[in-house]
């Protein structure tokens, strides 16, 4: 068994995970000021209070898993992206504190403060989740260390900010798609059926744009379909994905769309994996600098105990994240609008 690809591979369905879960609460963070009152955006806040927190561990899990896995490329990551992992960690921790401070006090200054924030915070974190996969396609320049020799203003280019923009557009109608689940009000609900196209609309624009920018000024991150055929099956899926969204939207079917928005977002990393491979950080300078999944491995024996580790501790958290679904699994009534 090649535990270097079991790893790589454990590492993707993490960030799946997490891509879908707590995208769509970053969604609804984004889509916050949408609500045109107090009641309303303590309506969109109840919809993902009892499990915001739970999605995020998918993302500490990730990172978990590649120091562990791999330390070399997550000393790499998280040097070379310092200012960006400062940053999300802010919006992330800024995040939770308005949810849990908003309604301490009853003062609409204060409130509107934090809501804010709030939004401002969840686009913020969702942006820099773009740049730093749009600058992982890309490559950043590394030295014979592994270390980035590159400048922080050059992470922001035309094509990180393009797919940081995709990424926020992304999140946002994931998050509507989830709060046309979650919402007992009709005429809210409605709002957020018309707010769900229009996100839809945007992030079409901005996925073909993407698309094509990846296609002229990228082509390395375009993965070798003849050497892997099962990875033009991915493309299918993707747009056979997003086609499903809308038609989901226009036949009134819920469930289906937020389920086809999922697969949107899974069949994306997926295709971000396949680009990737076998790199983890990929040196924009000279190819031959780049952490791959086998020279940025802890060793075999560690793998190995790891995986074991992974294999009792990751059936656990999926139960309880289950169940937690299952419980707050109702749509949100005023009675629910502690937030």
């Amino acid at each position: 068994m090649d535990l270097h690809l079991v790893w790589f591979l454990l590492l993707g369905v993490l960030l799946t995970g997490y891509a879908v879960l707590d995208g769509f609460d970053l969604g609804v963070g984004i889509l916050h000021l949408v609500a045109r009152d107090d009641r309303e955006r303590r309506t969109f806040l109840g919809a993902i209070g009892p499990i915001w927190d739970g999605n995020e561990v998918w993302l500490v899990t990730f990172g978990g898993a590649l120091f562990a896995a791999f330390p070399k490329a997550y000393a790499t990551i998280f040097s070379g992206f310092y200012v960006l992992v400062m940053l999300l960690l802010t919006a992330l921790i800024f995040r939770a504190a308005a949810i849990e401070f908003r309604s301490k006090f009853d003062s609409a200054v204060w409130r509107m403060g934090w809501d804010l924030g709030f939004s401002a915070a969840s686009a913020l974190a969702s942006f820099l989740f773009g740049v730093v996969v749009a600058n992982a396609m890309l490559g950043i320049p590394l030295d014979s260390s592994g270390d980035f020799v590159g400048s922080t203003s050059a992470l922001f280019g035309v094509y990180p900010l393009l797919v940081g923009a995709l990424t926020v557009a992304m999140f946002a109608a994931h998050g509507a798609l989830y709060l046309q689940l979650k919402i007992a009000d009709d005429a809210l609900r409605a709002r957020v059926v018309t707010t769900a196209w229009r996100c839809w609309g945007v992030f079409l624009v901005l996925y073909q744009l993407a698309t094509m920018y990846t296609l002229v000024a990228v082509p390395h991150a375009v993965p070798d379909f003849q050497r892997w055929p099962a990875v033009a099956a991915l493309v299918v899926l993707n747009v056979l994905a997003i086609a499903s969204v809308p038609r989901a939207l226009f036949l009134g079917r819920p469930v289906q769309a937020f389920i086809a928005s999922g697969a949107v977002i899974a069949t994306l990393v997926a295709l971000f994996g396949a680009a990737l491979w076998p790199n983890l950080v990929r040196a924009a300078n000279e190819s031959q600098l780049s952490l791959t999944v086998y020279s940025a491995a802890s060793t075999p024996p560690t793998l190995l105990r790891m995986l074991i580790i992974a294999a009792i501790g990751v059936p656990l958290f999926l139960t309880y994240s289950a169940m937690i679904y299952w419980v707050f699994r109702h749509r949100v009534v005023d009675a629910d609008l502690h937030y």
